[in-house]
């Protein structure tokens, strides 16, 4: 056995060990002693996968709803590496129910580019500058990208149009308190016009607030929900 190997061995041998050990404070009632065994073993194991679910597990059911929250976003990212986007979309989608004030965007933006790697920004694409007047959140996408300012708008809960634009694509997403509840672009409007909001990745985009609110023409759960499943549906048509 290579010295590789043997180190392998050790580790799988550590984390097995360390869940056997969990599991039996667990059944003797000692909930926080089962934490700190297995937040000990995750020092030397940062990348396992069951170390990070079980400590997910207890957490919850120890009411730890912000560091269960953390272990969902830290696995979101290994899941996300390994190509399993199922389990990636369940842990972010959890980590938000479980701490509304944990912005999921950078998980998001991860997903997207793991599946549609293809809409990434192009090299050398114009950059785009568009008139903020009376705008009440501008920017660049290719430094913000539109999950970040989707979060930032649900978090502040504002009415009005995020307009997004670059050389060849421009779209609007309409906001009622937060929550998207239209979208445009491309013709295409409401979920289908979504679709084609989230393959905007260069350009610039600007808020525009409203004092009336928009037909509802979007109904999901949660902006988190409309945005995993849209990220879902796009993978399937590039199937």
């Amino acid at each position: 056995m290579t010295e590789h190997s043997s180190s392998s061995s050790e580790h799988v041998s550590e984390v097995d060990t360390a869940l056997l050990d969990a599991e039996l404070f667990l059944k003797y009632k000692a909930p926080e002693r089962a934490f700190k065994r297995l937040r000990t073993a995750l020092e030397s194991n940062s990348r396992s996968i069951p170390l990070r679910e079980r400590i997910r597990e207890v957490c919850i059911v120890q009411k730890q709803n912000e560091e269960a929250a953390r272990q969902c976003l830290a696995l979101a990212s290994l899941y996300v590496e390994r190509d399993d986007f199922d389990n990636a979309y369940e842990r972010l989608l959890e980590a938000k129910q479980l701490d509304k004030r944990i912005n999921i965007a950078t998980g998001l933006e991860a997903i997207r580019r793991a599946r549609r790697p293809d809409l990434g920004p192009q090299a050398g694409a114009a950059q785009q500058t568009t008139s903020t007047r009376g705008a009440t959140l501008a920017g660049d996408l290719s430094a913000i990208n539109v999950f970040d300012a989707i979060q930032v708008i649900e978090n502040a809960k504002l009415t009005g149009t995020l307009a997004l634009v670059n050389d060849t694509q421009n779209g609007q997403v309409f906001f009622n308190e937060g929550r998207i509840v239209d979208a445009e672009s491309g013709g295409e409007k409401a979920e289908a016009g979504f679709r084609r909001i989230v393959e905007i990745t260069s350009g610039s985009f600007e808020l525009q607030k409203s004092a009336e609110v928009f037909p509802i023409r979007i109904e999901a759960a949660s902006n988190t929900n409309l945005i995993l499943d849209t990220l879902r549906q796009l993978d399937e048509e590039k199937r």
